[in-house]
Protein backbone atom coordinates (compact mmCIF):
# COMPACT_ATOMS: atom_id res chain seq x y z
CA UNK A 1 0.00 0.00 0.00
CA UNK A 2 1.40 3.51 -0.95
CA UNK A 3 1.17 6.95 1.15
CA UNK A 4 0.21 10.00 -0.52
CA UNK A 5 1.33 12.55 0.68
CA UNK A 6 -0.71 16.02 1.09
CA UNK A 7 2.04 18.51 -0.44
CA UNK A 8 2.75 20.30 2.91
CA UNK A 9 4.92 23.16 2.67
CA UNK A 10 6.95 24.63 5.08
CA UNK A 11 6.49 28.03 6.19
CA UNK A 12 9.42 30.06 5.96
CA UNK A 13 8.03 33.41 6.95
CA UNK A 14 9.72 35.33 10.22
CA UNK A 15 6.82 35.56 12.74
CA UNK A 16 7.68 39.28 14.07
CA UNK A 17 5.13 39.98 16.44
CA UNK A 18 6.96 39.05 19.90
CA UNK A 19 10.03 41.21 18.23
CA UNK A 20 7.57 43.95 18.20
CA UNK A 21 5.73 42.98 21.51
CA UNK A 22 9.59 43.27 22.52
CA UNK A 23 9.95 46.61 21.20
CA UNK A 24 6.67 48.31 22.93
CA UNK A 25 8.03 46.84 26.15
CA UNK A 26 11.22 48.60 25.63
CA UNK A 27 9.74 51.60 24.31
CA UNK A 28 7.07 51.92 27.76
CA UNK A 29 10.37 51.46 29.72
CA UNK A 30 13.01 53.83 28.28
CA UNK A 31 9.48 56.22 28.33
CA UNK A 32 9.15 56.03 32.23
CA UNK A 33 12.95 55.98 33.11
CA UNK A 34 14.02 58.91 30.89
CA UNK A 35 12.49 61.67 33.00
CA UNK A 36 14.44 60.05 36.03
CA UNK A 37 17.78 60.13 34.54
CA UNK A 38 17.96 63.95 34.72
CA UNK A 39 20.23 65.21 37.39
CA UNK A 40 21.03 67.72 39.73
CA UNK A 41 19.11 69.45 41.92
CA UNK A 42 15.25 70.70 41.00
CA UNK A 43 15.00 74.43 40.99
CA UNK A 44 12.45 77.20 39.29
CA UNK A 45 15.18 78.56 36.92
CA UNK A 46 14.48 82.15 35.80
CA UNK A 47 13.76 83.05 31.74
CA UNK A 48 16.20 84.38 29.93
CA UNK A 49 16.87 84.84 26.21
CA UNK A 50 20.75 83.81 26.36
CA UNK A 51 22.81 82.18 23.75
CA UNK A 52 23.95 78.58 24.55
CA UNK A 53 27.54 78.17 25.79
CA UNK A 54 29.94 76.02 23.88
CA UNK A 55 30.48 72.56 25.17
CA UNK A 56 33.87 72.18 26.60
CA UNK A 57 36.31 68.88 27.20
CA UNK A 58 35.57 68.80 30.71
CA UNK A 59 32.37 68.60 32.52
CA UNK A 60 31.17 71.49 33.81
CA UNK A 61 31.22 72.30 37.79
CA UNK A 62 27.60 72.98 38.98
CA UNK A 63 26.57 75.14 41.78
CA UNK A 64 22.64 74.65 42.90
CA UNK A 65 21.00 76.75 44.86
CA UNK A 66 17.36 75.26 45.79
CA UNK A 67 14.81 77.85 47.27
CA UNK A 68 15.50 77.12 50.73
CA UNK A 69 19.03 78.53 50.01
CA UNK A 70 20.68 75.08 50.43
CA UNK A 71 23.88 74.85 47.65
CA UNK A 72 24.45 71.32 46.36
CA UNK A 73 27.33 70.62 44.13
CA UNK A 74 27.89 68.86 40.66
CA UNK A 75 30.92 67.36 39.34
CA UNK A 76 31.47 65.11 36.70
CA UNK A 77 27.63 64.22 37.40
CA UNK A 78 27.82 63.54 41.09
CA UNK A 79 25.71 65.85 43.00
CA UNK A 80 26.60 66.25 46.74
CA UNK A 81 24.61 68.39 49.33
CA UNK A 82 23.44 69.74 50.56
CA UNK A 83 26.99 71.34 51.79
CA UNK A 84 28.74 73.76 54.13
CA UNK A 85 30.34 76.56 52.49
CA UNK A 86 33.71 75.21 53.39
CA UNK A 87 33.21 72.39 51.66
CA UNK A 88 32.30 73.61 48.37
CA UNK A 89 35.49 75.82 48.31
CA UNK A 90 37.57 72.73 49.14
CA UNK A 91 35.80 71.16 46.28
CA UNK A 92 36.19 73.68 43.98
CA UNK A 93 39.53 74.58 44.41
CA UNK A 94 40.78 70.96 43.88
CA UNK A 95 38.82 70.98 40.66
CA UNK A 96 40.23 74.99 39.30
CA UNK A 97 43.83 73.34 40.72
CA UNK A 98 43.74 70.35 38.05
CA UNK A 99 42.34 72.14 35.06
CA UNK A 100 42.10 76.18 35.89
CA UNK A 101 40.07 76.84 32.17
CA UNK A 102 37.52 74.29 33.72
CA UNK A 103 33.52 76.08 33.37
CA UNK A 104 32.14 76.97 36.20
CA UNK A 105 27.77 77.51 36.36
CA UNK A 106 25.52 78.89 38.98
CA UNK A 107 21.79 77.17 38.86
CA UNK A 108 19.80 79.01 41.16
CA UNK A 109 16.04 79.11 41.86
CA UNK A 110 13.91 82.11 40.88
CA UNK A 111 12.70 82.66 44.70
CA UNK A 112 16.19 82.56 46.26
CA UNK A 113 17.15 86.20 47.53
CA UNK A 114 19.99 88.22 45.31
CA UNK A 115 22.12 87.82 48.37
CA UNK A 116 22.14 84.12 48.86
CA UNK A 117 23.37 83.82 44.94
CA UNK A 118 26.42 87.07 45.90
CA UNK A 119 27.11 84.47 48.66
CA UNK A 120 27.87 81.52 46.53
CA UNK A 121 30.13 83.86 44.12
CA UNK A 122 32.06 85.02 46.84
CA UNK A 123 32.48 81.01 47.81
CA UNK A 124 33.55 80.28 43.83
CA UNK A 125 35.96 83.31 43.48
CA UNK A 126 37.81 82.26 46.93
CA UNK A 127 38.57 79.32 45.37
CA UNK A 128 39.92 80.61 42.44
CA UNK A 129 37.35 80.59 39.89
CA UNK A 130 37.22 84.00 37.99
CA UNK A 131 34.99 83.48 35.58
CA UNK A 132 31.23 81.92 36.17
CA UNK A 133 28.42 81.61 33.85
CA UNK A 134 24.62 81.46 35.32
CA UNK A 135 22.06 78.67 34.22
CA UNK A 136 18.64 80.17 32.82
CA UNK A 137 15.68 78.50 30.99
CA UNK A 138 14.24 79.78 27.59
CA UNK A 139 11.58 81.87 27.60
CA UNK A 140 9.50 79.50 26.10
CA UNK A 141 10.11 76.37 28.12
CA UNK A 142 8.31 74.88 30.78
CA UNK A 143 8.95 75.67 34.28
CA UNK A 144 10.72 72.81 36.70
CA UNK A 145 14.21 71.57 35.23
Amino acid sequence: MAQVSRGRRLMSDINVVPYIDVMLVLLIIFMITTPLITQGVKVDLPRASARTLPVGKAAPLVLSVNRQGQMYLTVGGNTIGPVSAATIHSHIATEMASDPSRAVLIKADTAVPYGTVMRAMVILQDAGVHKMDFITQPKGARPGN
